[in-house]
């Protein structure tokens, strides 16, 4: 199978997860079992809603976080799925937010959780499933773990029509140099998600321009201040990046502020990377 990612703006359920507000716990060492829980208050809005929600926008692409899936039952998946055909949404990814594949005794048991994830991503159309490399600090040891972890995890995928990304976020990958050597050790099995927000420091443009060339999708969060004034610069320089690189992936739009009205958030998000679309 060959996955296009032509240049447009997505969004991940993230962005909305104050309108979402519902979340449905599960991880591996406590696996969802109907659990519903107010995280973020009662919500406004359900996952269904949001393709619609997302194509009056003029949106056409949705990453969905894994907690925010309120079912894995063929029944639940059908009803979501039709809803993004409905709305001409592409479901571009689940994101698989925990699982630590490098963790010394659980290893095993959060690669085969996230397994059963990625069939699930499998299930619903998606075209790609976002997993964490490891939450471990790096050594030679949690590298290796790391490997042999997303080489069996990018086999299951392919086996349910999906490529496995992860990002340079947690332990395992805080330095560009540990992202580059893991996925050039996969051979192209694994893709990568970059995140804009991740790292920070006086390093940080030269360390996103390192790994960019290797990035199929793009997390474009942008920060913003307490009366919720972006700090359009640096999103900027890092979209500034992303054209350097020539990348062609989706702009994922990360809101995380402190505004509750993400809907019009995204839209000062999206205005910034718009300009970015025809590069």
């Amino acid at each position: 199978m060959i996955f296009s990612s032509p240049l447009r703006v997505s969004v991940s359920t993230w962005s909305l997860h104050r309108a979402l507000g519902v979340t449905y716990p599960d991880s591996p060492e406590s696996p969802h079992r109907g659990e519903r829980a107010e995280t973020y208050g009662p919500g406004s809005i359900t996952l269904l809603d949001v393709p619609a929600r997302l194509a009056a926008m003029g949106i056409h692409t949705l990453e969905i976080c894994h907690f925010h899936l309120p079912s894995r039952e063929s029944a639940y998946l059908s009803e979501l799925k039709a809803a993004l055909r409905e709305a001409e949404v592409q479901l571009f990814s689940l994101l698989i937010d925990t699982g630590d594949i490098t963790h010394p005794d659980h290893h095993a048991r959060d690669r085969e959780w996230i397994a059963g994830w990625i069939e699930t991503a499998g299930k619903l159309g998606a075209e790609r499933a976002r997993v964490v490399a490891g939450r471990q600090p790096c050594t030679e040891e949690t590298m290796r773990r790391s490997r042999e972890g997303l080489r069996a995890l990018a086999e299951r995928g392919q086996a349910n029509g999906v490529r496995v990304t992860t990002e340079n976020w947690y332990g395992l990958l805080e330095r560009p140099r540990d992202v580059i050597a893991l996925l050039d050790s996969l051979e192209g099995r694994v893709g990568l998600n970059l995140d804009f927000g991740n790292w920070s420091g006086p390093t940080k443009y030269d360390d996103l321009a390192a790994i960019f060339p290797y990035a199929e999708s793009c997390h474009a969060k942008c920060a913003f201040d307490a009366a919720s004034i972006p700090d359009a610069a640096d999103y900027r320089r890092c979209l500034d990046l992303a054209r350097a690189a020539h990348f062609q992936g989706p702009f994922t739009l990360i809101y995380d502020g402190p505004d509750d009205d993400e809907w019009k958030m995204l839209q000062v998000e999206r205005e910034l990377v718009l300009p970015y679309l025809a590069a």
